[in-house]
């Protein structure tokens, strides 16, 4: 099974998907006791996303922290299940899932379950050291089970992913090219060290150099003050810091911030 190229999800032009920071789940050393709670944040959430003019959304356990560095608990796996498929019931644009830290096959599983059109992997390919530790690929778990389930749910991959330090040796280039290459992943994003971060446009066009056939998207850091240099040299974005009140992360959307940041999106898109 192949996914649904981005174009054809996003239609044409260069697709803004916003972040819904889900609050913590059940399980998770922060979990409030209330999953009503967490269910009405992240709705509340993505429509202010597509009310503000965004592309998609992109739902994840940002709450959860400290994060399990491979497969996440059932309890994880089934609290997103249900968050995803009530973000997907209440917004009429694609939605997307990432399982934090690096749950890839999870993150297809909810897709096909609660109707997610796109995943976000940390490390598709190789291997990555955070705070987790290693953070390994599973490149060759996670396309044969998309396949078994026949979902038809896009890949973007991360290139180093923010918040971690590649292994010795190992450039920006050929680690696009593995992931989109070896790892047939349907698009690659490009962040900045942390989250929040903004993204370098060399590490940009590195990529885009490497894999000049590939969708590349910014994974991280931008904003209103960056848009306009940043946003034309890649293929998408994914936006979350500066949408979220006081331009931190985890802590809701602000539709004045959506506002103030798509004003000057809109321009250059």
């Amino acid at each position: 099974m192949t996914a649904r190229p981005l174009s054809e999800i996003f239609g044409a032009g260069r697709p803004l998907v916003g972040m819904v920071h889900l609050l913590p789940l059940p399980g998770a050393p922060l979990w409030r006791g209330s999953f009503d709670e967490v269910l009405e944040r992240a709705v509340a959430d993505a429509r202010a996303l597509v009310e503000g003019g965004f592309d998609g959304v992109l739902v994840e356990n940002y709450g959860d922290a400290p994060f399990y560095p491979g497969r996440v608990p059932a309890e994880t796996v089934a609290a997103l299940a249900v968050a995803v498929r009530e973000v997907a019931r209440a917004v009429d644009v694609p939605v997307g899932v990432n399982v934090l830290r690096n749950d890839g096959p999870a993150a297809i599983a909810i897709a096909a379950a609660a109707g997610a059109a796109f995943v976000r992997i940390n490390v598709h390919t190789g291997a990555m050291l955070g705070d987790q530790g290693w953070l390994t690929g599973e490149a060759h778990e996670t396309l044969r089970l998309r396949a078994r389930l026949g979902a038809p749910v896009a890949i973007l991959a991360d290139v180093l992913v923010k918040h971690a330090t590649p292994p010795a040796g190992l450039e920006i280039g050929q680690a696009a090219r593995d992931a989109w290459h070896r790892g047939r992943a349907d698009g690659l994003i490009v962040s900045g060290a942390a989250t929040g971060a903004a993204t370098d446009p060399a590490r940009i066009r590195a990529v885009k150099a490497a894999v000049p056939e590939a969708p590349v998207w910014i994974g991280s850091g931008l904003d209103a003050g960056n848009v306009a240099e940043l946003l034309p040299l890649a293929d998408g974005a994914i936006v979350g810091s500066t949408l979220m009140h006081g331009g931190v992360a985890g802590q809701g959307v602000d539709p004045a911030r959506v506002r103030s940041f798509m004003a000057v999106a809109r321009e250059v898109r």
